[in-house]
């Protein structure tokens, strides 16, 4: 079992980058900004052969009775209840302040040990700097650097001193990436919760609440799953804040990285272009999809037939995922989101024989041929499977390269309705079969003479060549191109002419 490091401190102290310091990663959100994260973050490290979770949260304000800060302190005080260490982040450069005794005096409370860190005391005497922090009563303060890494591995040593290394024959089971997105304010971070069936990710009445991509794991079913809360997607045009832009990307990522998306719709507000360009970029990024309509509860029947209208005009291009009408506060629908969740994956990752592949599209073929194109119809002859997540199915066969998108579409429905591919983009590629005695084609002659050479005077020049029985070329060309009498009157003609001759 990794024992669970949860770091702890006022806001802006480097709580964050020492969590990229100590996973190594960047997952976390860093900018010069306070109360910057604000749900609990959970990441893995490795010192060694020992391996731990360490759990980011947000700056920690005790005393706050109400609103967001509030909210993050509740977030901190459940990871400090559920850690093995805790890692006290304080500030070098500032010194001791009236919030860091107020955290040093509800960390004293709790039976869990606890480690001072001294942050940002790169350059600085450390002797000096943590001098000031003995007065928090909770054992020898270290200084450490997390942006240039000074400290920190002695830090982690000394906290992984207790717990022994981990048995080399365990292996962890691959757990499946749900990453649940839609626009600010639509219930992502409350369908969370209502999965969970605790207070996990803060869900606030406040567009924008969360910010940074929170990933949870949990099991449902004996299965094991990852849920990842992602910060909602606004159109480009009003996204002006530098934080907002890191977690548009944070969120793009996080499609990325998931192997199943939920797309969550709000019922209460006008399904958008701004819903339609989010799952656009789903299917462009291969992943497949379940949406869910929240917020259903407490809608007429006509405002849901008007709902329906709107999704059907919008998603025609999602006719491949299932929608399900639920409502994240109350729990409603939630089971059969995550059974569709389950099919969509097992058709993303599906194994599809070639010979039934090859069949289905001989059957297609023969149902409806692709259409000429000029003097060539394409051809298709055999298929195969050539990716999976989103499956994706090579066509080989002759001039494919004109077959329209139109007939792409109606392959792709067949394919979809023989290996029953419900919840997953599909793809087609086209392999064209090339000519391999195209380079060994002769090259074209013209069959037409050549033109004679003229000389200098722009007349044709005579032929170099010997007059033949002293027959004058010129004249019997002239005679052979412009007689067209038969010929018995041009033997009566030269006749004629010879008589004439030898009289004179």
């Amino acid at each position: 079992m990794k024992p669970t490091i949860v770091l702890v401190g006022r806001p802006n102290v480097g709580k964050s980058t020492l969590f990229n310091r100590l996973t190594r990663s960047r997952d976390a959100l860093v900018a010069d900004m306070p109360g910057l994260t604000r749900d609990r973050h959970y990441g893995h490290g490795k010192l060694g052969s020992k391996a731990y979770l360490v759990v980011d949260t947000g700056g920690f304000e005790p005393l706050a009775k109400d609103g967001i800060m509030h909210e993050m302190a509740r977030q901190t005080e459940q990871a400090v209840a559920e850690a093995d260490a805790v890692i006290f982040l304080v500030d070098g450069r500032v010194g001791v302040t009236a919030l860091d005794k107020e955290i040093a005096n509800k960390l004293r409370k709790i039976n869990r040990p606890t480690f001072v860190a001294v942050n940002k005391s790169e350059g600085l005497n450390r002797g000096v700097v943590v001098a000031d922090f003995h007065e928090l009563g909770l054992g020898d303060p270290v200084a450490v650097s997390a942006t240039h890494g000074e400290g920190v591995r002695s830090l982690i040593e000394e906290v992984l001193e207790p717990y022994a290394e981990p048995d080399e024959d365990a292996t962890e089971d691959h757990a499946l990436k749900v990453a649940i997105v839609g626009r600010p304010n639509v219930g992502k971070s409350t369908m969370i919760n209502a999965l969970l069936g605790e207070d996990r990710v803060i869900a606030f009445d406040l567009p924008g609440t969360t910010r940074d991509s929170i990933y949870v794991d949990f099991e449902r079913e004996d299965k094991r799953y990852t849920l990842i809360d992602t910060a909602g997607l606004r159109r480009k045009g009003k996204v002006f804040e530098t934080i907002e832009k890191f977690s548009v990307i944070k969120t793009l990522q996080s499609i990325e990285d998931a192997n199943v998306v939920i797309l969550v719709l709000d019922a209460r507000q006008d399904i958008s272009d701004q819903d339609a360009h989010i799952a656009g970029f789903v299917v462009e990024s291969g992943r497949a999809v379940v949406v869910a309509v929240n917020k259903w509860d407490g809608l007429d029947a006509y405002q849901r037939e008007q709902i329906k209208g709107a999704l059907e005009a919008k998603f025609k291009f999602l006719d491949f995922a299932n929608f399900h009408y639920v409502s994240a506060l109350n729990g409603q629908g939630l089971n059969t989101v995550f059974r569709s969740v389950d099919a969509a994956y097992k058709a993303a990752t599906a194994d599809l024989s070639t010979p039934r592949l090859t069949r289905a599209l001989i059957d297609a073929v023969a149902r409806q041929s692709p259409p000429r194109t000029g003097a060539f119809r394409p051809k298709p002859r055999y298929a195969h499977q050539g990716g999976r997540n989103p499956p994706v199915i090579v066509i080989h066969g002759n001039a494919l390269d004109r077959i329209p998108d139109s007939y792409t579409r109606y392959l792709e429905h067949t394919f979809r309705e023989v290996f029953k591919l419900k919840g997953t983009p599909l793809r087609i590629q086209y392999n064209v079969t090339e000519n391999p005695f195209a380079e060994r084609k002769a090259p074209e002659t013209n069959r037409r003479k050549p033109k004679r050479e003229e000389n200098a005077t722009g007349k044709p020049a005579r032929s170099s060549a010997p007059k033949a029985n002293g027959a004058k070329p010129k004249a019997a060309a002239a005679v052979k191109s412009s007689d067209t009498r038969s010929p018995q009157r041009r033997q009566s003609a030269t006749a004629k002419a010879k008589g004439r001759t030898s009289k004179g």
